[in-house]
């Protein structure tokens, strides 16, 4: 284990170093030479790296900003290029207009529970309010079933060879949002076909 080199393994290293040095400078190097630009553009990285911690985080900083500037366009938009990983590739963008494209009963609960909230106040219909409780909680889970089993056929019928693992919840997700807040925005109309 803590045995020294032999001899012959001593050579061999000493003959590497030296045929590296005497090494003929028309020989092949084993990659390619990088384009003018390129070389460029690494010397300009090179150089305007920063030398000092505070110069260094300062960077960074402005770097992250400028990084989460363009995710945030990207989802007002829909940029594919610039999206979060979670909502990036063809899959997840055919969930989403897939869900996009349809009246959904969840996307409606904020304002039917504002609306039954305000129900329940009032002693007159507070025995209805809680009717209505109940019908929407079953109306947005019998909606989540039926939207569910179609995303998760289309899904399959679709894309056979790609993994759609956890596709039906991100879309199930999406269904509880509001139409004009979910991130990214809609990109197709109600009623579009698909």
């Amino acid at each position: 284990m803590f045995r020294r080199r032999s001899e012959d393994e001593q050579a061999l290293a000493v003959a590497a170093v030296l045929e590296d040095q005497t090494r003929d400078p028309q020989a092949p190097k084993g990659r390619p030479t990088p384009k003018r630009s390129e070389a460029q553009q690494q010397r300009r990285k090179a150089a305007n790296t920063p030398t000092d911690r505070k110069a260094a985080a300062k960077q960074a900083r402005e770097a992250r900003r400028v990084d989460l500037a363009k995710r945030r366009e990207a989802l007002a938009n829909g940029d594919e290029r610039h999206l979060p990983a979670a909502h990036q590739g063809p899959v997840r963008k055919f969930t989403r207009d897939y869900v996009d494209s349809r009246y959904r009963v969840a996307e409606f609960f904020l304002p039917m529970a504002v609306l039954i909230l305000i129900g329940s106040l009032m002693p007159a219909v507070q025995t209805l309010s809680l009717f209505l409780w109940v019908l929407v909680i079953v109306l947005i889970l019998i909606d989540s079933v039926i939207t569910g089993f179609a995303l998760r056929r289309q899904l399959a019928k679709r894309f056979p060879d790609q993994n759609t693992k956890r596709a039906v919840t991100y879309g199930l997700m999406r269904t509880l949002q509001m139409r004009r807040m979910r991130l990214p925005k809609p990109q197709v109309q109600r009623g579009a076909k698909l």
